[in-house]
Parts: structure tokens; sequence; C-alpha cells
């Protein structure tokens, strides 16, 4: 019997250490790369620290401050591998333990351990480096996203991924670049690149690239909190509209998906389930952001996103107005995604031939053929009109298209009903 109760207390540490993993492990490294001024010391520290955990919580317990313990577990064992690499005499058990048992007080200085990813998205966002590259090393390092993802998330091979992301930490250690926020004149002309990055990490949780899930809450969530460090740090119009960007599209995340985590499209969803506290909070920020008259193409999205989450049903939504704001969109961000969704819009106003038109001009100019998405909507409006071959085509090209599981079986239920 005792026996049993071990093993099963082993199994419950085991299961909240990869728990923390899961949880705090970015942040460790963020602090840790402050510590230690090295990207893949920090790395490897890392590991280090979650190798000691597995090791020592069963037999010790788990700590009250897990994050704490693990960077100052990373930190003892980056210096002892220096001093080793140096031919010092190894530390010996009693000294590593010590170390490791650093109340968390030791972290809660000037230099605060929950700034410490924002202090590492500025680093990864320096002017110094390719801007591929700054949004690459962020998503990997930030927000731990395997450079597989990163590659799908930006139709490149993983092999060029991977080797921007050892060409940008060389970059960073060579040339010294400081691991901090940029003082207060420097940050205005920064904020665009972060911006960026924090709204491509956002979109990764809010639409996964590929999975079994919809969405990823863990990355969503996080972009969300790294938005509002950033609007209290530099409360900018745009960093504000990202902000509430983020939030209005995560108000509808609990209604976009059915029991069986199936993808529920915006005019079937549940409204009820959406969030409403969050939908006033994105209302505040977008009107706040607009009355600067310093706005950009971010609060222009959420304004978008305010129109549909002002609709209590589907049909009550302002068409008229998100064609308007897509119209000043393209204007302040030209882009044939911004086409394609203004394409959309137009569908909903005016009717499915007109959608149509202007998703096949977008197609015809050679853009967005690997986008899964343009394909999607040229299929769904092929089918409202009735023309099923086609419907059938675009449908098909678009499966061929999708990683995501969710999405895949959407788009053959699709297929499925049309040889009904």
């Amino acid at each position: 019997m005792m026996r049993l109760v071990a093993v099963a207390a082993t199994e419950s540490v085991l299961e909240t250490v990869n728990a923390v993993y899961v949880s705090e492990s970015r942040r460790v490294l963020a602090t840790l790369i402050r510590l230690l001024g090295d990207f893949d010391a920090a790395e490897e520290a890392l590991h280090d620290a979650f190798r000691a955990a597995l090791e020592q919580w069963p037999r010790d317990g788990v700590p009250s401050n897990p994050r704490s313990w693990l960077v100052s577990a990373g930190r003892f064992k980056a210096i002892d591998g220096l001093r080793r690499q140096k031919r010092f005499d190894p530390l010996d058990e009693a000294g590593a333990a010590a170390d490791i048992a650093v109340e968390p007080e030791v972290w809660s200085g000037d230099e605060s351990v929950e700034d410490d990813r924002l202090r590492l998205i500025f680093t990864c966002c320096h002017p110094a480096l390719a801007a591929d590259a700054q949004v690459a090393l962020t998503l990997r390092e930030v927000c731990g996203l395997r450079t597989e993802e990163i590659a799908n998330a930006f139709l490149t091979p993983a092999p060029t991924l991977a080797q921007r992301i050892v060409r940008a930490k060389a970059k960073i250690r060579d040339a010294k670049i400081p691991y901090q926020v940029p003082a207060r004149e420097e940050l205005a002309e920064r904020l665009d690149t972060v911006l960026r990055v924090i709204y491509l990490v956002f979109n990764e949780g809010y639409a996964a690239s590929s999975g079994s899930t919809v969405t990823r809450r863990d990355l969503s969530g996080e972009a969300i909190r790294l938005g509002r460090l950033l609007v209290d740090l530099l409360p900018e119009p745009e960093a504000m509209g990202l902000l509430a960007l983020m939030l209005l599209h995560d108000s509808r995340r609990a209604a976009r998906t059915s029991a069986d985590g199936d993808v529920v499209l915006l005019d079937d969803q549940d409204r009820s389930l959406w969030d409403r506290e969050q939908i006033g909070e994105g209302l505040r920020l977008v009107r706040q952001a607009l009355s600067s008259q310093r706005f950009g193409a971010y609060t222009i999205q959420a304004a978008i996103a305010a129109v549909h989450a002002d609709a209590r049903e589907a049909s009550a939504t302002d068409w008229g107005e998100i064609v308007g704001l897509y119209d000043v969109l393209l204007r302040l961000n030209p882009s044939p995604v911004v086409e394609l969704n203004r394409a959309v819009a137009v569908a909903m106003r005016d009717g499915p031939e007109a959608g149509l038109a202007l998703v096949d001009a977008i197609l015809a100019r050679g853009d967005l053929g690997d986008y899964r998405l343009a394909h999607a909507a040229r299929a769904e409006l092929c089918r409202r009109l009735g023309r099923t071959s086609d419907a059938r085509a675009s449908f098909e090209r678009a499966l061929t298209l999708t990683r995501q599981e969710p999405e895949r079986r959407l788009l053959e239920r699709r297929l499925a009903e049309l040889s009904k």
C-alpha cells in the first residue's frame, strides 16, 4: 500500500512539473536570458533546471514558488558549468542545494521578473536584426513556438527559418544588443515591429496554423497579457488598438467551437457565450484610440471587430459600415488579404455574385493562390450561387492547403453537403 501511495505521489509531482513547464517555461527562460546574457546558455540552463526539478521535486516536494526555484536552479547550473569549463573546482552538493533554495524575494527587486518577457520582446525586435528574423526569434524564444510551427505560419521551409533564428541570436551576442526596454525617446520607432510580433502571436493562438484544435489559448492569452503590458508602458493609440482587436476577437472564443471541437462559423455562433466584459473593454479602447486621430491599421481592424461585437445577432450586422472600414484599412494597409476580407463583406452587403467577382479578380492576379481562406471563401460564394462544381473544386483546393484538423473537418462536411 505504501509503495502505491509513493508511486501516486510521484506521478502527481511529474504532472505538476509538466504543468509548470507549460505555464512558466517561457517566463523562466526570459529571466535566465537577463541573468546570463546569452540565449543559448539560458536555453540550456532552462532544460537543466527542469531536469533538476524532475529529480528533486518528487523527493523534496514542490516548492512554494516553482518559477523562482527554476530560475535559481538554472542560474546555478549555468554558473557551475562555466566554472567547470574554466577548470575551477566543482561545487559541492551542499552548495548546489543552497543555491537552488534561494527565496523568491531575490528575484523581485528593480528588475521585475514579470517584465522580463517584455524586455525580451524588445531585444528580439531590435532594429539591428532583419524584420523576418525579429518575428521568428520572438515567436520562438518568447512564446515557445516550434520552428516548424513558425515556418508553417510564414510558408517558409523549416531549415531556412531555423537559420534565421540562429543568425539572429548570433547577431544579438556579437553586437552586444542590450537586454532592456528602450529609453522612452526610442520606444515609438521600435513600436511597429513589437506590435506586429504580438499580433502574429495572437493570430497563432486565435486560429492555430495546424494541429487538432482551432485555438491555442496559451498563445492568445499571452499576446493579450503582453499587449496590456505594452499599453501600460507606452499608451499609444495603435497599442490600444491592437489590445482592443485581440480582446474583441478573443471574446468569441467560447462560441467558436462545438462540444466536439468542431468549427462554428460566425453566423452560427451562440452570441450569449461571447464575453461581454472583454467586449466592453475592447469597445472602450477602440473609442479611445480613434479619438486620438493618430490611429492606424490595428485600430481600424478593431473597429471592424467592434461592429460584429455590437450585433446581438448575425442579421443585425451593419455590413455597410464594415465595407467602409475596410476601404479605410485598404488605404492604410493595402494587401490581398485585406482585399479578400473586404470582398466577403461586400458579398454580405450586396450579394454573393458581387463578392465572387472581387475574389476571382484577386485570384486572377496570382495573389493568394496558396491561401486556404481565399479558396474557402470562393467555394462558399459559389455554393450560395448554386455553382456546385466550382464550389467543389474550390473546397477541394482549400482542403489541400489546410493543416488544422477542425478546419479540415468543416471543409469535408461542406464537400459532403454538395453531394446530397
